[in-house]
């Protein structure tokens, strides 16, 4: 946010503070990616653009950074498929479609058809276990797992699970049930997870219950989990 890493905490944007780490001095993020990578061997990042999200232009040249020191999930906020042109010219990135600001099903779906399976991940982004995902329930009648299969018969291959409530908090994800059900009734999709993870237990439990990936920031900022249990993770 403003060019700076901040510490996401319960969804509050308007409350988040420049993060403190151990990983780097500072909140730049480029030097926090520099020492995810050097100091703990991490091999992916995921970026939120909170400016993007919230309606400014994309920061693509530090995308283009950020994708040099390796693989990058971005959530700019994208609202339509013309959103994901210039993140996709970006070599190795990956765009995150959040439903928070996707426009809807036909949006999901052009952008689909320009990034391919592959290259796009939909959040399913939550707020206590309810749906954010106004372009497809206006009303915030429909539940998680109801937009998942509806996400899943546009093609979507690739799901992130984000409970923006639970962010920063250290208190579990809350979304093991519906990782679960996902699974078993689309036994061919990927399903990541975050918000809440409070250490290498959470994070194990998840792998265990099939996550394709989980997605881990104030447990790795505050020394929770280390090099050695990233090690583990990765056995």
């Amino acid at each position: 946010m403003g060019g700076r890493a901040v510490h996401a905490v319960g969804g509050d944007r308007a409350r988040y503070r420049p993060v403190r780490s151990i990983i780097a001095a500072g909140d730049d993020p480029r030097e926090l990616a520099r020492g995810f990578r050097d100091a703990l061997g991490v091999r992916s990042l995921y970026l939120a653009d909170l400016d993007a999200i919230a309606g400014r232009p994309a920061d693509v040249p530090l995308y283009r950074e950020l994708a040099g020191l390796g693989g990058l999930w971005v959530d700019a906020g994208v609202r339509e498929a013309e959103d994901v042109s210039s993140l996709l010219e970006v070599p190795g990135l990956v765009v995150v479609a959040g439903s928070e600001t996707a426009s809807g099903p036909d949006a999901i779906a052009a952008m689909l058809e320009r990034a391919g399976p592959d290259r796009l991940i939909v959040s399913l982004d939550l707020r206590d276990g309810r749906p954010i995902a106004p372009g497809f329930d206006a009303r915030g009648e429909a539940d998680a797992a109801a937009i998942a299969g509806r996400l899943v018969r546009l093609g979507v291959r690739r799901i992130l699970l984000l409970d923006l409530a639970r962010v920063g908090r250290g208190e579990g994800v809350g979304t093991d049930r519906l990782l679960a059900g996902m699974l078993q009734a689309h036994p061919d999709i990927q399903v990541a997870v975050g918000g809440g993870v409070a250490g290498e237990a959470d994070a194990a439990d998840l792998r265990r219950r099939g996550a394709s990936a989980v997605l881990v920031g104030s447990a790795l900022h505050d020394g929770r989990i280390d090099r050695q249990a990233l090690a583990r993770l990765r056995d």
